[in-house]
């Protein structure tokens, strides 16, 4: 069953998805079971819709010899033409919208391009739940439009749902960010966008999406160290309470069809290998409805760079027993038959892997015939880059976009009080950086200058030759702010500074960037406004404390419809509602803290300040959750929440008899004990506009618990003056329980503070 997350928060942009577009005719997609044009295909029992698809699975299986199974386990599958088994190929990717990277997908004149959503990071500042579901929406619909027309698979792997733990992380842009609700939030609303589907069966799927990499990878290549050697040491405390809980959400509340191991060891296995993290927490505790799949060549990485076992046979089986289904890459194709006659792995194990795989191709349809005469088969490329679709992915910049700094008689910037604009930066006028990585042909692009161009005149220049910015041209670039009646700086980084395979190993912008904006901003005459295109963050305390540079926006990397949403929000016509969803750190951060320590709390011992907003102790740039808007709003609590909740224990409880700092967070501990937080969320000022209300707790500090901690989050959209209830239900062992040092959820006794903007509010919980 597909069980569905809450993702209803308010989408403030409300769009129709087109269903009645007819497929093309140019190319067909790739389907088995085609009866209409092999007759005796319909005598098999897994082309059999009628019956159950464990039951077509099993008959799939038992007709393959061993060779043939075997070339199920790779991305590359193979064709049984005997069975009407064409090849299909598992590697598509659906990032931000539908990608050209990976062998299953790829444009033509059929369909040129597809919508490219903001890459992760911005579309998760949204924290706009429903906004996450529908992109999801959008991109399943493109995708399967494209699978019509033989242009795309049906098995995307997508999101990364790995914290973003460290600020020099290259991939830190393709995530949801540091927090490990917002995260979960993420997977489990984007996943249930790309997979629901209107099948009369909820087990079907309209794709399939893979929450990837599991687990604790977030390091690429720092100071040579790379992914393909780490092996991550983390504590069971941080492993549960940081990097699991988004593939927990994913698999449980998502329903994910599939989960991606990763490349490094955590504690000194490789996780493609470990049978505990793959068939014991995946298979076993949260119960995977679809198959495991690794990261490209991650066998052969364990084999050849880790050197983990002695032969490949050896590497195989490894993978195959810890419950590993699909291989990405060649590895499983080559050594397991020699695997299974060194009786390494038996061909049970094979069926088991490979009945998760034709599973999931069965809920896509894929052996059910014609995909035109099934749900989706109406979808082409008149649905494709739709007015609609390429409309949202603007909201979903503007959403995003943070508004960091804002001095008074900045921002909004009046179009008719503006007769020059200057237009400088490395990328004021660049179209590929604004769709980051893992990214697709888009409809179109609007560049930052074009949109600005669009609304005012302007004049350019790029101030560096590209974002590197080894010599930057301060002469040409001073001279046009000095004489315009405001200046936009538009800096940052793109691909060639933070990318996978290549983390940073500092926080300031690259090369003269510093330079150039702080010598336009002495010579500007007008509002100076800073705007950062980066997936991480940068210290850029210097413009923070210029009082010249009147404000500051990060923009992501904003997507095809950048360039319009950096205007709307510029000229006023978008209120900016986005909020950071990760820590700027200052330089002086990373010049102590070394990447491959991936202790998420602070030691006092040796210096070490922790990691994120629940545990860093040091100073901060901006810290998760900043962004201004062009209102103010205010917070009032409307009635009372309670002030104590009492936890019943059995009555010889050892807690009653001994002075307990918490309880364990257990069923028969945690009936009933829930409250409603009712909240009055007001509006002071005449713009509209959306509004995260953010509840964080601060639990007693027992555990080595966080310092402050996000439960929920709501986005609210309020007019000028106006105000909205909002109401938060709490759950006390869910949401206000911490973990503890071996792993174990437990319910901290003593005070606990809930935060929502300035309010506070104090909570004893007894025994």
């Amino acid at each position: 069953m597909n069980r569905a997350p809450n993702c209803s928060v308010l989408l403030c942009f409300l769009f129709l998805t087109c269903f009645n577009s007819s497929a093309s005719s140019q190319s067909s997609p790739v389907f088995a079971c085609n009866v209409a044009r092999n007759a005796t295909l319909g005598s098999f029992g897994f082309c059999d819709k009628s019956l159950g698809i464990a039951v077509r699975v099993a008959d799939l299986v038992k007709r393959l010899t061993l060779q043939e199974k075997i070339t199920f386990l790779v991305n590359s599958a193979g064709s049984v033409s005997r069975l009407g088994i064409p090849k299909y190929e598992w590697w598509s990717e659906a990032l931000h919208g539908v990608s050209y990277v990976g062998p299953g997908t790829h444009f033509s004149t059929v369909v040129p391009g597809a919508t490219s959503f903001p890459q992760v990071i911005l579309t998760a500042a949204s924290f706009n739940t429903s906004l996450f579901q529908a992109i999801g929406k959008v991109v399943s619909n493109e995708a399967r439009a494209m699978y019509n027309v033989g242009l795309a698979g049906l098995t995307f792997w997508s999101p990364n749902i790995n914290i973003f733990r460290d600020p020099r992380w290259g991939r830190g842009q393709e995530t949801p960010g540091e927090d490990p609700l917002l995260s979960s939030k993420y997977a489990s609303c984007y996943v249930n966008g790309l997979q629901q589907s209107d099948h009369t069966d909820p087990n079907r799927l309209k794709v399939a999406a893979c929450c990837k990499h599991y687990t604790a990878y977030d390091l690429d290549n720092w100071k040579g160290v790379d992914r393909y050697h780490f092996n991550a040491v983390v504590t069971k405390q941080d492993l549960d309470d940081t990097f699991q809980p988004p593939f927990k959400s994913c698999v449980i509340d998502g329903n994910v069809a599939s989960v991606m191991c990763s490349y490094n060891q955590v504690n000194g296995k490789p996780t493609c290998a470990d049978p505990d993290l793959l068939s014991g927490v995946i298979r076993g505790q949260w119960k995977l409805n679809g198959y495991i799949v690794t990261d490209c060549d991650s066998i052969d990485v364990y084999y050849n760079n880790q050197h983990y076992t002695k032969t490949p046979e050896e590497a195989a089986a490894k993978a195959i027993l810890a419950g590993l289904d699909l291989n990405c890459g060649s590895f499983l194709g080559q050594h397991t038959e020699a695997a299974v006659k060194a009786g390494l792995v038996n061909e049970a194990a094979i069926d088991n892997a490979i009945s998760n795989n034709f599973a999931t191709l069965m809920r896509l349809g894929f052996f059910d015939g014609d995909p035109s005469k099934q749900t989706y088969g109406k979808l082409g490329p008149k649905d494709v880059c739709t007015q609609e679709n390429q409309e949202l992915a603007r909201e979903a910049a503007r959403q995003g976009i943070v508004l960091l700094k804002n001095s008074a008689g900045s921002l909004p910037l009046s179009q008719t009080a503006i007769n020059n604009l200057a237009v400088i930066g490395p990328n004021a006028n660049v179209t590929k950086t604004m769709i980051g990585n893992y990214e697709g042909t888009p409809c179109k692009y609007t560049t930052p200058l074009q949109g600005l161009a669009a609304i005012v005149p302007t004049t350019y220049q790029p101030g560096c030759s590209n974002v590197q910015c080894s010599t930057a041209q301060v002469d040409v670039a001073t001279k046009i702010a000095a004489s315009a009646d405001a200046t936009i700086l538009v800096m940052g980084a793109d691909q060639s500074i933070e990318a996978e395979s290549r983390d940073r190993v500092d926080l300031l912008l690259p090369g003269q960037q510093q330079l150039l904006v702080t010598q336009v901003a002495k010579a500007a005459k007008g509002p100076v406004i800073l705007v950062i295109m980066s997936g991480g963050g940068f210290d850029i305390s210097f413009a923070k404390n210029d009082d010249k540079i009147t404000s500051i926006l990060w923009v992501g990397y904003p997507g095809e419809a950048g360039g319009a949403a950096i205007a709307d929000i510029v000229f006023g016509s978008y209120n900016p509602s986005g909020r950071l969803p990760m820590t700027w750190y200052p330089q002086s951060y990373v010049d102590k803290v070394p990447m491959t320590n991936m202790n998420m709390r602070p030691d006092a011992s040796n210096g070490y300040p922790g990691r994120s907003y629940r545990f860093y102790t040091g100073e901060t740039v901006y810290t998760f959750g900043d962004g201004l808007s062009y209102s103010h709003v205010t917070h009032h609590l409307l009635d009372e929440a309670p002030k104590l909740v009492s936890v019943a224990l059995e009555e010889n409880h050892i807690c009653y008899s001994s002075n307990c700092k918490s309880v364990e967070a257990v069923e028969t501990t945690c009936q009933n004990l829930d409250f409603n937080l009712n909240l009055k969320v007001k509006n002071n000022g005449s713009v509209s506009g959306s509004h995260t209300v953010f509840l964080f707790s601060t639990p007693p500090s027992v555990h080595n618990s966080p310092k402050k901690q996000l439960l929920a989050f709501e986005k609210v959209f309020l007019r000028g003056q106006a105000e909205e209830l909002v109401r938060f239900k709490v759950d006390v062992c869910k949401d206000l329980s911490v973990v503890d040092e071996v792993g174990n959820r437990k319910l901290a006794l003593g005070d606990h503070v809930l935060h929502v903007g300035n309010l506070k509010h104090l909570l004893s919980i007894r025994i």
